[in-house]
């Protein structure tokens, strides 16, 4: 198992549809399947409910770390964090990146989430791997929003 996540997809949209897919916190809720409570601003936490089967019980909270117009986003958040009885925020975050580079069939997108090591052992070994089956469901959500939109 390692500390770092990458995934990488091509999606047959102008970088900047996919970055507004992305971006905007209400398109970003409708792939990602969270409502949250509003917009993406650096520095600022946001707070939303997921809308993903089975999982509607469960809040997702997240720090915006960066937002590069068109090609990079970046948050923190803790990965797997389901269990109401634990207190996350004494554990580090991981951060969860996005780069967008022009494609020849239109966007490349990268996802990178690191910091894995800096979590409990027994919580990494589950976090991780849930995290690399997510992200790629993950990547083709977002890939199937923007080529329906």
């Amino acid at each position: 198992m390692g500390d770092r996540i990458e995934k990488q997809i091509q999606i047959a949209a102008p970088q900047a549809r996919v970055w507004q897919a992305l971006t905007d916190y209400k398109q970003f809720g409708q792939w990602f399947r969270v409502e949250l409570e509003g917009p993406f601003v650096p520095g600022e936490r946001v707070v939303g409910q997921l809308t993903w089967p089975g999982y509607e019980h469960l809040k997702m909270e997240l720090v915006v770390k960066s937002i590069e117009p068109e090609s990079y986003f970046a948050y923190t958040w803790h990965p797997n964090a389901h269990d109401p009885a634990v207190d996350y925020s004494q554990e580090t975050p991981t951060l969860v990146e996005f780069r967008l580079v022009p494609a020849a069939e239109g966007t490349s997108l990268t996802v990178i989430e690191s910091g894995f090591e800096n979590i409990p052992a027994a919580r990494r070994a589950e976090a991780f791997p849930r995290n690399d089956n997510g992200w790629r469901q993950q990547m083709e959500n977002i890939r199937a929003y923007v080529l329906k939109a």
